[in-house]
């Protein structure tokens, strides 16, 4: 499971609009490296932050969706559960 690992997957499905398997190859995957153990997540009110708690490390990662790269990685002092 990747989110064990500590990584983000960002998944561009705009290409979408092809066939199945013309599709499956044009997606693009950015992946990016956060803290191991995430687990639950949401939006923040503007939609272009998700916040992703990584419950075992007391962590919450922030990723830029507009950017596509990790904004924060913000050290708790509990085990963290958004939402």
């Amino acid at each position: 499971n990747v989110k064990e690992t500590g990584r983000i997957m960002l998944i561009d499905y705009s290409d979408l609009g092809k066939s199945l398997t013309d599709a499956g190859r044009s997606l693009k995957v950015t992946v990016i490296g956060a803290a191991k153990f995430l687990h639950d997540g949401g939006w923040d009110s503007t939609k272009r932050y998700f916040l992703v708690a990584a419950n075992q490390s007391h962590k919450i990662a922030v990723v830029d969706s507009k950017e596509g790269k990790l904004a924060a990685l913000i050290d708790v002092d509990k085990i963290p559960h958004p939402g």
